[in-house]
């Protein structure tokens, strides 16, 4: 009797494609293929997803990039270009979907601080949701914003003694940054599948930095 197989989930196009400008943005051409070609993905190399919302960016070829940063650069090399990429994906996820979510709008940016982060995370996780097979579910707390991931690529099929999502933590870093007009917030992955944990959570401050 065959073993059932392993359910495939998948980012849209749309959303690998704008993963890959954003690593090439931050690790050049040259640096992007040698990763591609360590994780078994050359077949990306100069032929990126196409810029369409078909669900076909698999979630193991994401987690697979992530892993191969921290075995390319070690662990503290690929974490920094992780969080880097991750900030720079956000830059692109705006240009494409911000128009669709509402948050370029003037009136969502005229809205205070406090009810601005917790409907942009919100708005954001919604996306996510709606364009993709990751599901995040949003918590609030009298300090914290949680961002639960229930449905993660990017630790995606990996086992670790630590929280490895580290392109989830560079996105959400400049979603809050962009969100708040500048200010910094201190986020930590508090909770990681790939450890054994049920989701992979996010903590977010509610309160800025100074």
């Amino acid at each position: 009797m065959s073993q059932p197989s392993t359910p495939a989930y998948y980012y849209p196009n749309k959303m690998g494609r704008m993963l890959m400008l954003a690593m090439e943005e931050i690790l050049g051409r040259s640096g992007l293929n040698a990763i591609l070609n360590m994780a078994d993905l050359a077949h990306l190399i100069n032929n990126y997803p196409p810029n369409n919302l078909d669900r076909g960016f698999r979630f193991e070829d994401v987690s697979k990039l992530q892993q191969t940063l921290e075995e390319f650069y070690g662990p503290r090399g690929g974490l920094g270009l992780a969080l880097r990429s991750g900030r720079a994906w956000f830059k692109y996820g705006l240009r494409e979907f911000g128009p669709v979510l509402g948050i370029t709008d003037l009136a969502f940016r005229l809205l205070p601080l406090p009810e601005k982060l917790r409907t942009g995370v919100g708005k954001f996780a919604e996306a996510f949701n709606q364009f993709s097979d990751q599901r995040v579910r949003v918590e609030e707390t009298p300090a914290h914003l949680l961002w639960h991931i229930e449905r993660c690529p990017l630790c995606w099929g990996r086992h670790a003694e630590h929280p490895v999502c580290h392109l989830a933590l560079g996105t959400l870093q400049e979603i809050l940054f962009w969100i708040s007009g500048g200010k910094h917030f201190y986020i930590e992955e508090t909770l990681c599948i790939a450890r054994g944990d049920a989701t992979c959570t996010m903590m977010i401050d509610k309160t800025p930095l100074e």
